[in-house]
């Protein structure tokens, strides 16, 4: 079996890489399309919201020092429950309940 060079003969291919790369279609400038070109505008909502969310973490619901002190003391088996703290606070939690159901 014979191999020849059937690819150099062939026409429209591009004889080496280097040929392929430098050479381009005659017609490349007919199929341009325009690249069309973009505006963008960011709104200040973003600070906006980025202080917003500044100023929710420093007001807090709780302490996070504080939290992490409860989780050590139960990790090491020093948290003690008040009980009647407990039951005060689930009273005051129903009672408050209550009273916005009647509004």
């Amino acid at each position: 079996m014979k191999i020849d060079d059937a690819l150099n003969k062939t026409s429209g291919l591009p004889v080496s890489p280097q040929q392929a790369r430098t050479e381009k279609p005659a017609d490349s400038k007919a199929d341009a399309v325009p690249t069309p070109s973009h505006n963008v505008q960011i709104s200040t909502l973003s600070t906006q919201l980025q202080a917003l969310q500044s100023t929710q973490a420093s007001n807090a619901v709780f302490e996070t020092k504080k939290v992490e002190a409860i989780k050590l003391a139960i990790s090491e088996g020093r948290f003690q429950v008040n009980s009647e703290k407990v039951a005060d606070g689930l009273l005051e939690t129903v009672k408050d309940l209550l009273n916005a159901r009647k509004r």
